[in-house]
């Protein structure tokens, strides 16, 4: 049941945060490769982004890739939440006096975001590829023309074969461990330090609210150097054995940015990546934990 609830709560945040995965995307491979000041900056900032795709590419664009997305989030979160919320309840992660380990949680966190990068990593491919088509005028990055999820993975095996639908798989995987760990442990950490304040009624939903406020923000600083990279390598074009035509892998990609873009190039688009990362660490792991607390009391009723 920890699988269901985890993927229903992730939906439940993406529908909100998914305009910000858009721009996220968009500014994160705007300027790839091009020293600063050489380029057209189609996206100056957060907002300025939302405009421009609003009125360029139109509003409904701004929800683009929603259903590779919430697929994604569903077999990702799922799985990631799951395994942690199992390895959770068995009581894994905490110490023999019942407090949360930040060391068992953070080892707890890194393997479930593994077993779940690797999994999911075809979505995230399509999902990236999606949310990066626009119109010429504001077009950044390598543009596919894909036609939908099930076109984009429809061709991709066609032309590269099961193996290309896994490209970048294993480049994607410290971007959610580093991720997975940092949320998870912040995440139980915060919710028992609040708890222990006392600031709140028992079993108050701010108490979880507080916990993923303080969660998204190191989640935010620590995640998105591997996030730049992670959407670089899936969005690059490929050549005909389908390997990458820009980038060999994760640390050739993360070479190539400070080289060329300077050590900022790889905090590209933190401000969005906040934006979207926060308010989706926030929702996901309050209804996540709710969700657990509302299946916990019908157990008990029953």
């Amino acid at each position: 049941m920890d699988f269901l609830l985890g993927g229903v709560a992730a939906c439940g945040a993406c529908l909100f945060t998914n305009p910000l995965e858009v721009v996220k995307t968009r500014m994160q491979l705007q300027g790839e490769l091009r020293a600063p000041g050489t380029y057209a900056r189609h996206y100056r900032n957060v907002f300025h982004a939302f405009y421009t795709i609003g009125r360029v590419d139109g509003l409904a664009a701004l929800q683009r890739g929603l259903l590779p997305a919430l697929v994604y989030q569903f077999s990702m979160n799922g799985i990631r939440l799951g395994t942690y919320g199992t390895m959770q309840s068995a009581g894994y992660i905490c110490t023999s006096e019942g407090r949360v380990s930040p060391l068992r949680s953070t080892v707890a966190g890194a393997l479930a975001g593994v077993l779940a990068a690797i999994t999911s990593s075809p979505i995230y491919m399509v999902k990236t590829h999606i949310q990066a088509q626009s119109a010429a005028e504001i077009a950044v990055g390598h543009q596919y023309q894909h036609e939908g999820m099930l076109h984009a993975l429809t061709m991709i095996h066609k032309e590269h074969g099961v193996m290309g639908l896994w490209r970048g798989a294993l480049s994607s995987v410290p971007r959610v461990m580093v991720g997975s760990a940092t949320q998870l442990t912040t995440f139980s950490s915060s919710k028992q330090f609040f708890a222990h304040l006392e600031s709140f009624p028992k079993d108050s939903w701010l108490v979880s609210l507080c916990a993923g406020m303080t969660s998204s923000f190191t989640v935010a600083v620590a995640m998105t150097p591997f996030d730049v990279a992670s959407t670089r390598l899936y969005n690059q074009p490929v050549g005909p054995d389908g390997q990458g035509l820009v980038y060999k892998g994760l640390s050739d990609c993360l070479a190539k940015i400070v080289r060329t873009e300077g050590f900022l190039g790889v905090y590209k688009g933190l401000g969005a990546s906040y934006f979207r990362i926060g308010p989706h660490t926030i929702l996901s792991l309050f209804f996540w934990d709710q969700l657990r607390e509302l299946y916990t009391h019908y157990i008990q009723k029953r």
